[in-house]
């Protein structure tokens, strides 16, 4: 009987040469991807230095006007004692009280440039911790983006992309670009 004889060795070629191409397919890929994450995670580090800045510049402005409006309610209240003190003294002497009035009418100026600086402050502060926010989620993204590319894990990093896209929500909000409320 004879023996049939089954070229193996260029099955097994064949089979080294797919496998091959697969891994190198697999490496191409993973490679890829690592450059997605790099990049969007860039991209997330870029918008959250952007919204810090200008977090930090809402809070400067917010503090500037709420000292505006505290200067403004001392000089007011500056204006009330001189009023006073006039009104005293129209009631000793009998004089006519145009003084006081004037007075009145400086005070009530007074009293509406610090209402306006603290609406402005409130306004600013509000600002702040819109784009507070955006920086927050930024982070977050950023924090998970490293984690997907150390575990090797994307669903990690798609997370990582809704928390960063929540973040760039805050963030055009806070340019007032759209309001939802």
């Amino acid at each position: 009987m004879e023996e049939i004889e089954i070229p193996t060795e260029h099955l097994t070629e064949t089979i080294q040469e797919k496998v091959e191409e697969e891994m190198k397919k697999e490496e191409k890929n993973e490679t890829s991807w690592s450059m997605y994450v790099a990049i969007s995670t860039a991209f997330m580090a870029v918008f959250a230095a952007i919204s810090g800045l200008m977090a930090g510049h809402h809070s400067n402005e917010a503090l500037i006007e709420q000292i505006k409006a505290s200067d403004q309610w001392a000089y007011y209240q500056a204006k009330g004692i001189k009023g006073e003190i006039k009104a005293l003294e129209v009631s000793l002497s009998k004089a006519v009280p145009a003084d006081v009035d004037k007075y009145k009418k400086e005070q009530e100026e007074i009293k509406k440039l610090a209402e306006e600086a603290q609406a402005a402050s409130k306004h600013e502060l509000g600002e702040h911790i819109i784009l507070s926010r955006a920086v927050t989620l930024f982070q977050i993204s950023i924090a998970i983006s490293a984690i997907a590319i150390l575990t090797k894990r994307k669903q990690l990093w798609w997370l990582s992309m809704i928390i960063a896209s929540g973040g760039l929500v805050f963030f055009l909000w806070g340019l007032e670009i759209f309001y939802f409320f």
